[in-house]
């Protein structure tokens, strides 16, 4: 892959794509040229004004539900509005946030980053068509997942090892659900994809003094939203992208430059603990009662 671009996107006519976090960064970039492609977009948000906003920049095929992934009964919610979804993209998510809890009782970063996104994907599996795409981090090389204490109750709480943790989560869900998918020999297809060092809002969300430090570090090193959003991109519509792969920037430490497939860290191949972290989502996300 050299140089691949918005232009390369297969005209995606007559296709569904539901891209969660859309309102705003990536998840905005992203939905625009799905739907400059043809696409039909369904823009999942939280901020479903910020949504909207963006829903009229892409025109009549765009529509808006809201979606709050730290909240499960609007994600169940939110599902049981979805007749039929080619792609789901899995692309909202925060970042090193002090340490609060989401409606269900989850650190708020597992919460939002996996496990909502584990029962939205769970809920839909029925209705996708094609792909099941979802957005790590290079900093899931940080993260280590401890399945008996996944919510930071016992241990001090490390925002960036927390959100390590849940960028980690996502690339070991990935694997699980391609294993599950291959198992039921569906055509569904599970991906994953980093953006790299892309310049967003997501770096001024820490709630901190890093703020400052992140909103430096995106002038001088930063790539442009366009650019970090290509991986997703590659990811959901080229032709051929391979079952449980992972896509990244291309260029020195994968912090910019055009997609291509990329390596993650032993710890995301680690079989054991992704069946371990799935069956505990599993539980976790289930409707009490």
């Amino acid at each position: 892959m050299t140089a691949w671009t918005t232009r390369d996107i297969p005209k995606q006519d007559g296709r569904t794509f539901v891209v969660t976090g859309a309102n705003s960064g990536l998840g905005a970039v992203a939905a625009r040229a799905l739907g400059a492609a043809g696409a039909r977009v369904v823009l999942a948000c939280r901020n479903v004004a910020a949504g909207e906003a963006v829903a009229r920049e892409i025109g009549p095929a765009a529509q808006v539900r809201r979606l709050d992934l730290a909240d499960l009964a609007s994600v169940r919610e939110f599902a049981a509005g979805i007749d039929e979804v080619d792609v789901l993209v899995n692309n909202a998510g925060v970042m090193a946030v002090p340490l609060r809890r989401t409606v269900d009782g989850f650190e708020m970063q597992i919460g939002t980053n996996h496990l909502g996104h584990f029962a939205l994907t769970d809920l839909l599996l029925d209705r996708v068509t094609d792909r099941v795409v979802t957005m790590s981090s290079t900093m899931h090389r940080i993260g280590r997942i401890d399945l008996d204490d996944l919510n930071w109750l016992y241990r001090r709480y490390d925002r960036w090892l927390a959100y390590g943790q849940s960028k980690l989560a996502n690339l070991l869900f990935t694997q699980e659900l391609q294993r599950r998918l291959t198992e039921r020999r569906s055509a569904v297809v599970a991906v994953a994809a980093h953006p790299g060092y892309s310049s967003t809002n997501l770096q001024s969300h820490t709630e901190s003094i890093q703020d400052l430090f992140l909103g430096v570090a995106n002038k001088l090193v930063g790539q442009s939203a366009q650019t970090g959003a290509l991986p997703l991109l590659y990811a959901a519509t080229a032709p051929g992208v391979e079952p449980g792969g992972y896509y990244g920037p291309g260029g020195l430490f994968e912090m910019r430059g055009s997609p291509e497939r990329v390596e993650s860290n032993s710890r995301s191949h680690d079989e054991a603990v992704a069946r371990g972290l799935w069956e505990l989502s599993a539980k976790l996300c289930a409707p009490a009662g």
